[in-house]
């Protein structure tokens, strides 16, 4: 038996590999390659690194990763400005909304009970994230949002925009798709208008523009001036990604709710999006990946995410010429928070597929069945 695996991993390798002169040559190059950087990288980054927070060694070190850049600064680069004795709550909060984010990824908690119960954790969990974050009650002191920053920042403004958009977006793409010429015509030009300008300058216009055209004594907080600028942002997009599902459906579709006397409303909500939203999760999570690395724009408006922390840890200038190992560390930050988002979804991809062959299977049993009775 170990014989035969052997032979087919033999084999395998053999016929996907080294299958022709050239390939071989290429696979051993590649090979070549791919070893010599690794065994770099290892010297670079972890034989030779300095890993504690010594300035003076990392100097003398021409070798090695100056790690101690991370060790000395990692608390600023992950919370940003908030404040240095505080930053206890700003862990507390953004860990509620993660443990909610693990949670609500469970499909058994998917029910109409579970939805239920998972709408009151939201709330629960969102309430702690501001509590803790903004303060002013429980004897907390209070913090002005302009000193959120960080990976908290990071992950809520990702948070909101992609949950507040995916509504808007999906009335969007209905309503390009209407028959009613007005209600057609705006949404096609919100979509086509919003595309047609970078992120960048929609959160110039949230950020300097919005508060001029407010009612005088009014004041919303850079923040939510932030979060309503990505959301109609993304909202745009969302609404591509939609109608893109919306025309995966056949058109018996529509027609079948309709002689089952399904109004339009319970058309889209019981038979057409949730087939429409099954097919677009892969670029549903691709707008998820871009809006994640998109929130590095608002360092421009002078709120600092996770890229932005960074940038003020570099203010350092004892610690400036070690900028590549900032930068490698929040790559890695955001590389694992980006793959699990990736494999999440294609986990999901195919549990939705295999659930739609099973009820296939099904039903051609329950018809096989039939004409056994008749």
């Amino acid at each position: 038996m170990k014989h035969h695996q052997n032979r087919g991993l033999a084999y395998s390798l053999r016929s996907s590999l080294f299958y022709s002169p050239i390939a071989s040559v290429i696979t051993l190059g590649l090979f070549l390659f791919v070893g010599a950087a690794g065994w770099y990288a290892w010297k670079w980054g972890v034989s030779d690194a300095i890993f504690r927070a010594d300035f003076q060694a990392c100097l003398k070190n021409h070798d090695g990763a100056c790690w101690g850049f991370v060790a000395e600064k990692w608390r600023l680069i992950i919370f940003g400005r908030f404040p240095y004795d505080e930053q206890w709550r700003s862990a507390v909060g953004t860990s509620s909304v993660l443990l909610m984010l693990f949670v609500s990824a469970f499909p058994q908690t998917w029910t109409k009970t579970g939805i239920k119960i998972l709408g009151a954790l939201w709330l629960a969990a969102l309430a702690a994230f501001f509590i803790f974050m903004r303060g002013g009650i429980f004897g907390l002191s209070s913090i002005d949002p302009d000193y959120w920053g960080g990976l908290p920042l990071t992950i809520i403004l990702t948070l909101f925009g992609m949950t507040a958009s995916a509504p808007i977006g999906i009335l969007l793409a209905i309503g390009r798709t209407s028959k009613l010429t007005a209600i057609r015509n705006i949404c096609i030009g919100y979509i086509e208008l919003v595309r047609g300008v970078p992120l960048i300058t929609v959160l110039f216009v949230a950020s300097f523009i919005f508060p001029l055209i407010l009612p005088p004594g009014w004041r919303i907080d850079a923040f939510w001036r932030i979060v309503i600028g990505i959301v109609l942002f993304q909202a745009a997009y969302m609404a591509e990604t939609v109608r893109g599902g919306l025309q995966t459906i056949p058109k018996g579709q529509f027609e079948a709710a309709a002689a089952l006397g399904l109004n339009k409303f319970q058309t889209y909500v019981s038979a057409i999006l949730p087939q429409a939203l099954a097919a677009i999760i892969p670029a549903f999570v691709n707008n998820l990946l871009s809006t994640f690395m998109d929130t590095s724009l608002v360092t421009i408006v002078s709120m600092y995410d996770l890229t932005g922390s960074l940038r003020l840890a570099l203010g350092d200038p004892n610690w400036r010429n070690f900028f590549l190992e900032g930068y490698l560390f929040i790559a890695i930050i955001y590389l694992v928070f980006s793959f699990i988002m990736s494999r999440y979804s294609v986990w999901l991809e195919q549990r939705i597929l295999k659930k739609k062959q099973m009820a296939a299977q099904e039903g051609q049993k329950n018809d096989d069945a039939d004409r056994v009775g008749t």
